[in-house]
């Protein structure tokens, strides 16, 4: 990808699950990333359900692209007429043969991954087909995400685990995904820390801690 920025350094457990090596966490859960997205993220926000036009999701944590693919097929199986919107903030961005290796565990998926990993590989992180626009912005999202004049529908937190990567779950960025939150706007992540869930409700969200994926017990969902 670009030059812009720092790139993520990978090691690959079972040859096929990208590890981080920075935060030592992997990209997706080694029981089912794309089941883990749909639990996680799209469930947690009641996607595809709430779909209408011109819906706007944001994520913290952008990764292989796993939850923008999951997100883009649930909107298209929706029927929706209009482009979804996607915004990701992501300070280490993932190099586009990284991307397509970790991708290329979903044959289910391969057609929109070739498009996104097509568009993605200009190096102008975003992505404008007839079904989807989306933007990734490259950098320190707490002082991206601020600045940031969008306002989401949806929250897709999927920074790694809060013990390895606290940055990403401090309280003032979590109060940034709420003043950029439509009220009734959601968010969903698989962490059920509880400091992330107070910092959420310190950014009025109503937070409920619900059943996690597969070897979690316990995920966390709010709306604003």
């Amino acid at each position: 990808m670009s030059d812009q920025s720092k790139t993520a350094e990978l090691e690959w457990r079972d040859g096929v699950i990208p590890v981080a090596i920075q935060f030592d966490d992997p990209y997706f859960s080694i029981d089912n990333g794309l089941a883990e997205t749909n639990h996680v993220f799209l469930a947690g926000n009641d996607l595809p359900a709430r779909f209408t036009d011109g819906f706007h999701i944001a994520e913290l944590g952008f990764g292989t692209g796993l939850n923008l693919l999951a997100a883009w097929q649930a909107w298209l199986k929706s029927g929706q007429a209009t482009p979804l919107t996607y915004t990701s903030f992501e300070a280490y961005p993932m190099e586009i043969a990284s991307m397509r290796k970790a991708l290329s565990h979903w044959p289910e998926l391969s057609d929109l991954t070739h498009e996104m990993l097509d568009q993605l590989a200009s190096g102008n992180f975003e992505i404008n087909t007839p079904t989807l626009c989306a933007n990734i912005i490259i950098g320190d999202a707490r002082k991206t995400l601020p600045a940031w004049y969008g306002q989401a529908d949806a929250w897709f937190l999927d920074g790694f685990s809060p013990a390895k990567n606290p940055e990403l779950w401090g309280t003032t960025l979590m109060q940034a995904v709420g003043n950029h939150t439509k009220i009734g706007g959601t968010c969903a992540t698989y962490t059920a820390a509880g400091h992330v869930r107070q910092s959420l409700a310190s950014a009025g969200f109503t937070v409920t801690r619900v059943t996690g994926f597969g070897r979690k017990r316990h995920m966390t969902t709010g709306i604003l």
